[in-house]
Order: C-alpha cells, then sequence, then structure tokens
C-alpha cells in the first residue's frame, strides 16, 4: 500500500526528498527510515528464500535416506532448526513491512512536475477568468443577510438542534438546493458522459485509507459510535474511488466517470474562527462530486476536461469565476496536481473556492489496489483517480443569492435553474 513506486525512492531518493520539501515539509528522518528498513528487507528476503530451498532439499534428502534404509533423524533435526529460523526471518521481515507501510501511510503524494513551487496560496497561478463581477447601484449584502431576511436560511434553529455551523434551509431555499443538485446532475450525465451513483454515505478504515483521509486526517472526520468500523464520508470521492476497490479494470474501458449528490461531513478541524458565519465552511453540506479512473497516458487530459466540465456549470449559472493551479505547499495530501475554481462573491469583494479539482495519480489507486489490464496488454498497472467538485451545492447557492440579489432583497432565479424552480423565476 505504498503512496508511490518504492523503486522511486531506490533510485532517485534525492528527487523524492526535493520533491516533498516543496510541499513544505522536512521528511528527512522518515526518507531515511524507509530507506534502512527497506535495506534490511532486501538483506532478509535471499536468506529466507535460501532457508526454504534447503528446506525442500532436505526434505528429498529424508525420503531418499528411508528409501536406501538410512535414519533420517538428523535430517529431520536440521530441518526443524531450520525451519524455527525461518518462521524468525518472516516475523522480522512482516514488522518492517508493517512499519515500512505506517510510514508510507503518512506522506503525501509528489508534485506533478508542471506545478508552481510555493509555500502557500498567494504563490498559486491563475489560469483564466470567466464572467465580469457584477456593479451594484445599492451596497449588496452577505448571504446570510439576505436568506434570513427572505426566510430561507435558518442558523438559529439549527444550532439549537445541533450546534454551531450547521443550517437549515426552507421554502424557496430548500427548492433551492434541489433545483441545483438536479441541474448539476443532469448536465454531468447527460452531456458530460458521467454515470451517476447513489453510494453509501457510511465508508470503513480501509475505502478512507484507500482515499488518503486516514491515518493522517481522522481529526477531520466523524466516527460512528459504538462496534461500527465507519466514518461518515467527508465527500462523495471516497465511496467513488472505492467502488473498484481491490479489482483489476479492463484498460479498454477507461476512462471510468462516476458523478454523486452526498451530504458531506466535516468537523473542520483547526478552522474554527474562519468563515463562521453563513455557508461557507459548515460541518454538514450538500456536493454533487466528479470522479474519473483512468490510465497514465489519459490522466492529464481528463483533469483538464474535468476542470471545463465544473467550470460549465458556473457558466450557464452566469457566475463570474477564476480558476487557478495550486502551488506545491497549497496542495491537499492526495494530489499530483490540483486545479481551484474560485466563484466571485460581492459581500467580500472577492473570489471563493467552489470546486477543488485533482488528479492524484497512482496515490490512491496503490492505497486501495485498483489496478487495470492495458488495452495492448503487458503487466497489470496501477490506474489513477481523479476527483472534483461538480460543484459544491452550498457555495453555489451562496453566489446566486449575491450574485443575483436585487435592491429590494429579492432574488433573480438564474434561467438555467428555473425549469427546476416550476417555472419561479424571482424568490421574494
Amino acid at each position: 500500500m505504498a503512496m508511490f513506486d518504492p523503486a522511486l525512492l531506490r533510485e532517485d531518493p534525492a528527487g523524492v526528498e526535493t520533491r516533498l520539501r516543496s510541499r513544505g515539509i522536512d521528511p528527512s528522518t522518515e526518507l531515511a527510515e524507509l530507506t534502512r528498513l527497506d535495506a534490511e528487507r532486501r538483506r532478509l528476503i535471499p536468506i529466507v528464500e535460501t532457508l526454504k530451498r534447503e528446506s525442500n532439499e532436505a526434505s528429498a534428502q529424508v525420503a531418499i535416506a528411508r528409501r536406501e534404509g538410512r535414519d533420517p533423524t538428523p535430517l529431520f533435526q536440521a530441518n526443524k532448526e531450520r525451519a524455527q529460523r525461518i518462521k524468525e526471518h518472516e516475523a522480522e521481515l512482516d514488522a518492517i513491512e508493517a512499519r515500512r507501510q505506517a510510514l508510507l501511510l503518512t506522506l503525501p503524494n509528489l508534485p506533478h512536475q508542471s506545478v508552481p513551487v510555493g509555500a502557500s496560496s498567494a504563490d498559486n497561478v491563475e489560469v483564466r477568468r470567466w464572467g465580469t463581477p457584477r456593479t451594484f447601484d445599492f451596497a449588496p449584502k452577505p448571504h446570510w443577510e439576505i436568506g434570513g431576511a427572505l426566510g430561507i436560511l435558518d442558523f438559529e434553529r439549527a444550532a439549537r438542534m445541533s450546534g454551531a455551523r450547521f443550517s437549515v434551509l426552507s421554502g424557496a431555499g430548500a427548492r433551492l438546493a434541489r433545483a441545483l443538485i438536479n441541474f448539476m446532475l443532469d448536465v454531468h450525465t447527460t452531456e458530460h458522459g458521467y454515470r451517476e451513483v447513489e453510494p453509501p454515505f457510511l465508508v470503513n478504515t480501509a475505502a478512507l485509507t484507500g482515499t488518503g483521509n486516514l491515518p493522517k486526517f481522522e481529526q477531520d472526520l466523524f466516527r460512528i459510535a459504538g462496534d461500527w468500523d465507519l466514518y461518515l464520508i467527508p465527500t462523495a470521492e471516497v465511496p467513488l474511488t472505492n467502488l473498484h476497490r481491490e479489482e483489476i479494470l479492463d484498460g479498454r474501458q477507461l476512462p471510468l466517470k462516476y458523478t454523486a449528490y452526498t451530504p458531506c461531513f466535516r468537523s473542520e478541524a483547526g478552522s474554527y474562527g474562519a468563515d463562521v458565519r453563513g455557508l461557507i465552511r459548515q460541518h454538514q453540506f450538500d456536493k454533487v462530486e466528479l470522479v474519473k479512473i483512468t490510465t497514465a497516458e489519459q490522466s492529464y487530459d481528463e483533469l483538464e476536461s474535468l476542470v471545463r466540465n465544473a467550470e460549465s456549470i458556473l457558466e450557464r449559472l452566469g457566475l463570474p469565476y477564476r480558476t487557478v493551479v495550486l502551488c506545491t505547499g497549497d496542495m491537499g495530501f492526495a494530489a499530483a496536481k490540483t486545479y481551484d475554481i474560485e466563484v466571485w462573491l460581492p459581500s467580500g469583494n472577492s473570489y471563493r473556492e467552489i470546486s477543488s479539482c485533482s488528479n492524484t495519480e497512482a496515490f490512491q489507486a496503490r492505497r486501495a489496489q485498483i489496478r487495470y489490464k492495458p488495452a495492448g496488454g503487458g503487466r497489470n498497472q496501477f490506474a489513477h483517480t481523479l476527483n472534483g467538485s461538480g460543484l459544491a451545492v452550498g457555495r453555489t447557492l451562496i453566489a446566486i443569492l449575491e450574485n443575483y440579489q436585487q435592491a429590494d432583497g429579492s432574488v433573480i432565479i438564474p434561467e438555467a435553474l428555473r425549469p427546476y424552480m416550476g417555472g419561479l423565476e424571482r424568490i421574494a
């Protein structure tokens, strides 16, 4: 369950360390220990293989001794001692491998060579913009004031039943969220070629380890109490990627493209004090997710098309956005390359992330053992997995309320959503 091909660490340890350091971490201790463990493992394997070969040869000698009427006891005794040595060495190997895997699970993915090197979001690089932010002839309000005044968004009642960072949408607000979900799913399935999935909202440790959420980010998850080995999903990326866990796929059928609407659950550990008002950072939120499983040769073309699929939703809704490529220091743990799509929010006079689209290359596939048989033959390969929001429903709803607000407090419904709202043109 290695994060990347272990041969890389043997062949180019300095290159691996440089790429990991570009992410803002010091991996020297872990890499030194991995190198030591690998050397010890490679020393023990031939010893065990030799002992096993000798054991097999001794068994043949026992048979010969019996046929010739000789006492096989010395041979039996030597083999017994040999078996004990094999057992001890195999226990050493198991312990080494367990330690090696535990270390590998703590290290992030290696950045792709095209990713800009940087320390923080200040070093991200803008790729393109679409749309022109609206000029208001009145002071635009934030979404929590707009939704509260319209009676469609309630934080106080949600707090009484669930605590902070929960919300209640009702009336036209709830219908707008449902309209967004159906609109996004329809576009992605009928026009972009994704297969719709309704996955479980609870997944086990193995599934979360496969996508890189565990063991490093357990504090960000909600775990089910009791004897269950289950967590609430932080995103549909987890169950969608794990659809093909421990499978060997037919390379001729790749790429596989999946989309799903799910609620998502995150503890938002470490984010307290940030975005405390409104829907930006909630413990529970809705999202339409996009996941692709493909080959190494196709994966970066598939990343570009996945980003365009997400961008097209904003364009159809008439919401200005910009797309940036994240630098090495701002990428997520599992990503080799990430584009963030940021929608314009008038209340902050700024762009805010609404979708993060990543190629994890073989990072998740190695952990989840997702392989494919190449179309042209040859040995099985680890797949490349990609994911992105297509889009985050709550943040899209925020963008609609703020960008389409009117001076009288009403909100115009984007034309693309009106068929999903029973023809309603305005929330008033």
